[in-house]
């Protein structure tokens, strides 16, 4: 496809009702057929993400948060065949929607426009060929008329920009060679070496001891300073959102269940489910009172989502909402502006249930 023909396409998406945020996306539906049913991995998700802003998706493994990268980056297989992913809904980046474009042209944007930073570098990146020679890859399939000795040199280049010590020898160098924490720089060296727009990072430092996952999250945001992109953590533990993102967005059972500017989602959380999950993070700023509370239960099963509000199992609330916790699915309401739960407690309950109860053990 010509540079004129994608531009041609591009107005004709914006003319079709384009949102204006830099990536949107709406009411996206991820369902796997299996055997023993359909597993709604993302059942509903909508948010909106501008340039130089960095969103947090938080919530147990199994929840959706991955399966939510992945459709944005156009990863998941797609065809007739059994046990391909429905997928549904809209996502758009700066401009263009991504669910129903070419596979070509997203492969374009692949790398380009939109890069990922995979939790196991190790896997993600080829066993049987150095880290410049993979990095080199990336940038020359964007860059068709660069040569490979320019490629190597933006290869060195984008080591160094990372913090990898003598970058000029270890780009020569084998994945298996580098320390976890390098191996973690190397592989976000790959996603940015052509300048994406935005950066996904799917548990960026889950393998990684707390000192490194502290120079890579600085070192994530050093680059999204640089770069100006706009940058989607991943994670299970709201610890590492905590100073990095601008938005958090909550989900649990593949919905999101709360949503709001960072600040405000630590200081007055409104679903039972961030509270537990606020509860069982450990504090470093204060003197530990008592022992971490864990969420009771374990995450619903995607193919037998529980009927209702998914969490009201696991709810030690869910007797103040009348029996509508297990009969009515929540919509996300606003509880102050630009923070969103979906929960069945009213209101004034939960900010008294918050106060008396959450706040001071937290």
């Amino acid at each position: 496809m010509s540079k004129t023909q994608t531009q041609a396409q591009s107005r004709l998406r914006k003319a079709a009702g384009a949102p204006e945020g830099f990536l949107t996306v709406r009411d996206l539906r991820v369902h796997f057929p299996t055997d023993d049913g359909l597993v709604k991995s993302v059942d509903g998700l909508n948010f909106t993400l501008e340039k130089g802003k960095t969103l947090g998706i938080v919530g147990e493994s199994g929840s959706g948060k991955s399966v939510t990268s992945l459709s944005i980056m156009g990863l998941h297989r797609t065809g007739t065949k059994r046990g391909a992913p429905q997928i549904s809904g809209e996502v758009w980046l700066d401009g263009e929607e991504l669910i129903g474009a070419d596979p070509d042209r997203v492969r374009q944007l692949r790398g380009q426009k939109m890069a990922m930073i995979f939790q196991d570098p190790l896997t993600a990146m080829h066993p049987y060929y150095t880290v410049g020679a993979q990095i080199v890859e990336g940038y020359r399939a964007h860059h068709p008329g660069a040569s490979k000795k320019e490629a190597r040199r933006r290869a060195v280049e984008m080591l160094d920009r990372v913090g990898i010590p003598q970058p000029d020898k270890r780009v020569d160098a084998y994945p298996h060679e580098f320390s976890g924490g390098m191996r973690q720089r190397a592989m976000i060296a790959m996603a940015l070496v052509n300048d994406p727009s935005l950066l996904i990072a799917d548990e960026p430092t889950t393998a990684l001891d707390v000192t490194v996952q502290a120079q890579i999250l600085d070192l994530i945001r050093d680059l999204q300073q640089e770069f100006g992109s706009a940058v989607i953590i991943i994670t299970h533990d709201l610890g590492v959102v905590a100073e990095l993102a601008d938005d958090i967005l909550v989900m649990y059972g593949g919905k999101c269940i709360e949503r709001g500017p960072a600040d405000t989602l630590f200081e007055s959380p409104e679903h039972p489910y961030t509270w537990g999950l606020l509860g069982s993070m450990p504090r470093l700023d204060r003197e530990l009172q008592e022992r971490l509370v864990p969420v009771k239960g374990t995450p619903p099963s995607l193919i037998n989502v529980p009927s209702g509000c998914a969490f009201h199992p696991r709810c030690p609330y869910a007797g103040l909402t009348g029996g509508r916790s297990t009969t009515e699915v929540p919509s996300l309401a606003e509880a102050a502006p630009g923070h969103h739960a979906a929960c069945h407690i009213p209101a004034a309950e939960r900010h008294r249930i918050f106060t008396d109860e959450i706040a001071p053990r937290l």
